[in-house]
């Protein structure tokens, strides 16, 4: 499982013109599963993002977390953190698994953090076409992998 996070001052996302999700201040979260993820994966990338020191303190370092700002959070789903670009000019994306079990994992994936003491939660639409608006501040954009590979 991977995610792409920005810590952003608001974000939404619209489905054929209709906001379906916004946040203020907070973390969008864009993220990936493949064919072999688990509930475990999920736990590993919402613990990940909830704790992560990415927010300053009163002197202006990083040491705070979601949790400790009291910050909002976007789940954007999307698949193509899995594509594949190392050969040729169109990417692949051989790796993502059944679109069925991707969804419901990425359901879990919502209920889970749902359940986390996240002050508000807001997500995209699995599969659909999305228009994501971030405002994102610092910038402070990271990666995450469950695997640990980068």
């Amino acid at each position: 499982m991977r995610a792409v996070i920005q810590r952003v001052s608001s974000s939404s996302v619209s489905v054929d013109g209709q906001e379906i999700g916004a946040i203020g201040p907070g973390i969008t979260l864009f993220l990936g599963i493949k064919e072999d993820d688990t509930l475990q994966d999920c736990e590993y990338i919402i613990n990940k993002t909830i704790h992560l020191r990415i927010f300053e303190d009163e002197n202006g370092k990083m040491n705070l977390s979601l949790l400790d700002v009291g910050g909002e959070l976007l789940v954007i789903s999307q698949f193509t953190l899995y594509g594949d670009c190392r050969k040729g000019r169109r990417p692949g994306f051989s790796r993502g698994g059944s679109v069925e079990d991707a969804e419901k994992l990425y359901d879990q994936f919502v209920r889970m953090v749902q359940e986390s003491p996240v002050k508000k939660i807001a997500t995209g639409e699995f599969q659909a076409e999305m228009q994501v608006t971030i405002h994102n501040d610092g910038p402070v954009t990271l990666l995450l992998d469950s695997e640990k590979v980068f």
